[in-house]
């Protein structure tokens, strides 16, 4: 599997699946995960709408770090599907907020609609948030119980996705 593969594989996952999973920890380094409603822009920006005061939003005033996971909960057990990363995010500001707007909400979301300036700015209680991935990371493809292609009977099974 090439490089290439493994980048087209990892976008696949992104683009069928709606929603990530959001790990934020606070000053003291307390973790919380949140499940958001997120729009991809390339293979390694994330954009999703929450509210200020939720404790994901609070945590990333405080300390921008996150790690994420885009999982295809549809599969059968032991065929995992999964795209982790790492890296920073923030609320989005200025021209910022503009760019976000044309990729969220993504197009393919049912029952979803575009959301005005207005409604994620100031006094809204909702703004835009925008993590961009450092690092990525995919499960390796392979049959259950089947060593990974890319590296045998490793313990872990993800496969880093090179930068492009």
């Amino acid at each position: 599997m090439t490089h290439d593969d493994l980048a087209a594989h990892a976008r696949a996952i992104i683009d069928a699946n709606l929603y990530l999973i959001l790990g934020t920890a606070d000053l003291d380094g307390r973790p919380w995960t949140s499940p958001v409603h997120f729009a991809p822009a390339g293979d390694r920006e994330f954009y999703w709408l929450s509210a200020t005061d939720a404790l994901h939003s609070r945590h990333l005033a405080e300390r921008p770090q996150v790690s994420m996971v885009i999982f295809d909960s549809t599969v059968a057990p032991y065929h995992g599907r999964a795209v982790y990363a790492i890296g920073e995010a923030r609320e989005l500001r200025g021209s910022d907020v503009d760019r976000a707007l044309e990729a969220y909400p993504r197009s393919d979301g049912e029952g979803v609609t575009p959301f005005t300036r207005q409604e994620v700015t100031a006094p809204s209680p909702y703004r835009l948030y925008r993590a961009t991935a450092s690092h990525l990371w995919v499960l390796c493809p392979r049959e259950p119980r089947q060593p990974c292609p890319l590296h045998g009977l490793a313990k872990d099974h993800r496969t880093l996705v090179p930068a492009t």
